[in-house]
């Protein structure tokens, strides 16, 4: 491929003074081991500050590893004019679970945004929508979205919306007429009438009353459920083959609620991807899965042609075993008072990773290859090859897939490289085959959530599910466009934010101390050393609050024994420790301020590390 016409680049990011600073820091930490080692004997507290230094030592090791070769990549969507015949169909795949904490207009305003993604053919987009609270307000939401979205759609792309969720848009944008003219002003004035009354219906919706004056028995099958509690409900809420011609196309919309028991374990949201996995299978089985939250938006509505390059613009695919947009944040509190933005680690570390064997799956914002998610490893690999070329027999592929012969049928499309997927034109034809694959016992006797799918076993799947397909042999990369492709909303209040960071804690401790193990992965399997130490920089991060809260006591508890656990001035330990307080916190000050941070979002997120840091501790 020419140099003119490539999809996308690999940039090394340059980091000379950063890489001698860390050795200076590692220097420091080594030098004050050895004299620690020395001035062992005069007492308990010495070995204890002894243990922490060396965790410590090993921890900034770790993050050494991370940062030390950063890329980025670069992508040219413009130049996919001359590979058009070659651009995969996507199924975008949303999670909501709770309308409470989760109102619909929040999931209707991140569905209009991507069911406005620019994409030159349409009818190879998709949209699913999982609604695990079962809410029959969420369904009517959607379904008033999907009429806005025939006005809301072509108004975009008639006019070159940058933001497409409409409640940002509106609430930064205002006709322009001397600049725009009237033709954009009185659309503007019309659509934004419209949205008003979509979200006055939205907001005065409620269950009782949708149920209660359901003449069209469109919500008959939420009569009586509950949300632990309910047989599967799939609908189709727009069918593009309808607007076939009518130049007011935009993706299929299909909402989906798996059936739950209280008999049954779901999995929470691993489930719930596998579900619409399975779902967008047996209706339009797009050979690329996009998955988001329900409270992240399209920003950027190129993001699908941006990661189309990344999937398509290598010569192995295996470079590209899934594209993951870092998160990023509307709506932030000036100055990050909760330390929940998480800016500093994004700018830094995930270039690096990006440099490894690739980044994290985040669980939101990432496109998936479906036959990644199915367990298939890299073409490189003899062992999977023959299982590429079709060596899998119908009775294999109904034990990893179950027993629906249809979507058997759609993972032989996907395994099988001569056999194109073939498009579903009748989706509304798959109803009753989507609510088999959607029952809370279909996985039974499958390699649902072990082999293919989203993996069970931990409360952090997402990162779960990453390490599987890394270990596999895949690497991964990281897509960071301008304007940002997805923002989301951060949680806003400490007790929120310490909940969060309390579930993922718990997640990545079930990960290391299981069978998922990375170092057992790295030891049997195909993942890399330095990706396996990228890992564990995530998964020891709820180990390191025992250590840190010790060396924090070791002060007020040496002070009451009247004696110190700091080095002598006379043998320069503690000038070393002065050393490595100041070079410690100035590296942390500056790499705040290269990302455009102030010093007072340098504090609060120091002051609430320990926060964070202890809340897996306390229940």
């Amino acid at each position: 491929m020419s140099s003119a016409m490539k999809l996308q680049e690999r940039v090394t990011v340059p980091r000379t003074a950063w890489k001698l600073a860390d050795i200076f820091i590692l220097c420091l930490l080594l030098v004050l081991l050895s004299c620690r080692v020395a001035s062992l004997g005069e007492g308990g507290a010495g070995a204890a500050a002894l243990v922490c230094e060396a965790w410590f030592t090993f921890v900034w090791i770790l993050n050494m590893n991370i940062k030390w070769n950063p890329v980025r990549f670069h992508t040219y969507p413009e130049n996919l004019s001359q590979r058009m015949d070659e651009l995969p169909a996507v199924d975008m795949l949303v999670t909501t679970a709770d309308p409470e904490l989760e109102p619909p207009l929040m999931t209707v305003n991140t569905v209009l945004s991507l069911l406005a993604v620019d994409y030159p053919d349409v009818d190879k987009l998709a949209c699913y929508v999982s609604d695990d609270g079962c809410s029959p307000v969420t369904c009517y939401a959607l379904r008033e979205a999907a009429g806005f979205a025939r006005l809301w759609v072509p108004f975009c792309k008639r006019h070159g919306v940058g933001v497409r969720a409409p409640f940002i848009y509106f609430a930064s944008s205002r006709p322009e007429p001397d600049l725009a003219g009237d033709k954009f002003s009185d659309d503007w004035i019309f659509i934004k009438s419209e949205y008003d009354k979509l979200v006055s219906l939205i907001e005065s919706a409620d269950e009782a009353s949708l149920l209660r004056h359901d003449h069209a028995g469109e919500f008959t099958e939420f009569k009586g459920a509950e949300c632990g509690d309910h047989p599967a409900i799939v609908k189709v809420l727009w069918d593009n083959s309808k607007s076939s011609g009518t130049g007011e196309g935009f993706p299929n919309l299909v909402y989906v609620s798996r059936e739950k028991s209280r008999k049954h374990d779901h999995h929470y949201k691993a489930g719930a991807m596998n579900v619409l996995a399975r779902v967008s299978a047996v209706m339009t089985n797009a050979p690329i899965i996009l998955n988001v939250d329900c409270d992240m938006f399209v920003n950027n509505p190129q993001v699908v042609l941006h990661a189309t390059c990344l999937l398509l613009g290598f010569d192995d695919e295996t470079c590209s075993g899934f594209v993951q947009v870092p998160q990023r944040f509307y709506g932030k509190l000036k100055d990050d008072p909760f330390g929940n933005q998480m800016e500093v680690l994004r700018e830094k570390l995930f270039g690096g990773l990006a440099g490894l064997q690739g980044i994290f799956y985040l669980g939101t914002g990432c496109f998936h290859r479906r036959k990644i998610i199915y367990g298939v490893a890299p073409a490189s690999f003899a062992a999977i090859k023959h299982e590429r070329e079709g060596s899998l027999s119908y009775e294999d592929l109904l034990t990893k897939f179950g027993a629906s012969m249809e979507l058997v049928e759609s993972s032989r499309n996907i395994y099988s490289v001569e056999i194109p997927p073939k498009p579903m034109i009748d989706i509304t034809s798959r109803i009753q085959v989507a609510k088999q694959v959607s029952t809370c016992n279909y996985e039974t006797g499958t390699h649902w959530g072990e082999e293919i799918g989203w993996s069970y076993g931990s409360m952090a799947e997402d990162i779960l599910t990453g390490q599987r397909i890394h270990s596999a042999g895949w690497k991964t990369t990281l897509l960071d466009t301008n304007p940002p492709a997805f923002l989301g909303c951060a949680p806003t209040g400490g007790p929120a934010s310490l909940t969060q960071y309390k579930r993922w804690a718990t997640g990545v401790l079930e990960i290391l101390l299981g069978q998922n193990n990375p170092i057992i992965a790295t030891t049997f399997k195909r993942l890399q050393f330095r990706q396996c130490l990228a890992y564990l920089v995530l998964y020891i991060w709820s180990m390191r609050a025992p250590f840190e809260l010790c060396y924090a006591l070791l002060g007020p508890f040496c002070l009451f024994r009247n004696h110190s656990f700091l080095l002598k001035a006379s043998n320069h330990g503690f000038s070393i420790q002065l050393a490595l307080f100041l070079s410690y916190n100035i590296y942390n000050f500056v790499e705040y301020k290269e990302c455009g941070l102030s010093a007072r979002t340098w504090w609060n997120n120091m002051r609430m590390r320990i926060n964070l840091l202890l809340a897996p501790c306390f229940p």
